[in-house]
């Protein structure tokens, strides 16, 4: 997925099924979302002493009190989802939402490469449909995603979940076992915008670098004459993907249309990130009070 800089390169993924997305209007609130059931892939890692290993990093940053204050932790790791569009800027904007709140950063791609490379049972089911041409089922890669999510990483830090789900099937499945996130966020960005940032797309064999013929140009005529246009970024080629984005969006978000922040995706990347941070703070602002608002209801014992 392409991100809103021109400069981030963009990543192949294996054939799954289609991205999913549907417009609609929303607003973010919080719910509680918990995993019912536990993958062994968790068991076998919680067993380890977490005196072998240091902590995670704490995700919950913008929950403070005040400047300088201690970060005050919400009854629960935050969970966030994202989609956007091809050259949406979703890329770019993931790795902003993980640097500054830790979460772990779970995209099916890069979960799918690492199943088929380690080999797993996953893995195998897998590389048998790819290898026959074929989607991976919606099944296989559910499982693959709850397996990652139920990992003590990801349980303690709280996720971001990259393009997923993909279809309804998907999005049911998590419902299934009462996996929601606290906030789903849709990148916008007009059509012929992100054909535009697709096919001026120029990438740099010898760096990996990728360049913009309008929006970000080459240093120099040496880097020019040498960049590539990737094979997927014809117009004819990104106009049937975003097609895709669309048939399938009519199926994933009415499932999160209570939880959904629609987010112009066509201004510079920091001011979108600051408009991101704003809903997330307003999430864990609203965990810590009622947090406080339920241990200030308790009784308190008359011997204590």
């Amino acid at each position: 997925m392409a991100a809103s800089s021109p400069a981030a390169t963009a990543t192949t993924t294996p054939p799954i099924a289609g991205t999913a997305i549907h417009r609609g209007p929303g607003a973010a609130r919080l719910l509680s979302g918990s995993l019912s059931r536990r993958s062994p892939l968790a068991s076998t890692a919680q067993a380890v002493s977490s005196s072998a290993a240091p902590k995670p990093r704490g995700l919950l940053l913008p929950c403070r009190a005040a400047e300088g204050a201690a970060p005050a932790r919400a009854e629960a790791p935050l969970k966030v989802m994202i989609s956007g569009a091809p050259a949406s800027g979703k890329g770019t904007q993931c790795r902003m939402i993980v640097e500054k709140y830790g979460l772990v950063h779970i995209s099916t791609g890069d979960l799918l490469r690492a199943e088929v490379s380690s080999g797993t049972d996953i893995g195998k089911k897998a590389k048998e449909y790819m290898d026959s041409g074929m989607l991976v089922p919606d099944q296989v890669v559910t499982d693959m995603v709850v397996s990652r999510l139920s990992q003590p990483d990801v349980r303690e830090r709280g996720w971001l979940l990259d393009g997923y789900p993909r279809s309804y099937a998907q999005a049911q499945s998590l419902e299934s076992m009462k996996i929601r996130p606290d906030i789903f966020i849709l990148l916008e960005v007009p059509d012929d915008n992100l054909i535009d940032r697709c096919v001026g797309r120029r990438l740099d064999p010898v760096t990996g670098k990728i360049y913009h013929v309008k929006n970000f140009p080459p240093e120099n005529e040496e880097i020019s004459a040498r960049l590539t246009t990737r094979s997927d970024d014809t117009f004819e080629k990104v106009k049937s993907r975003l097609e895709t984005y669309k048939q399938n969006s009519e199926a994933v978000i009415p499932t999160y249309s209570d939880l959904l922040n629609q987010i112009d995706g066509n201004r510079p990347v920091e001011v979108i990130f600051r408009e991101i941070e704003s809903m997330l703070q307003k999430i864990c602002t609203n965990a810590s009070e009622k947090k406080l608002a339920k241990t200030n209801d308790q009784p308190v014992s008359p011997f204590a």
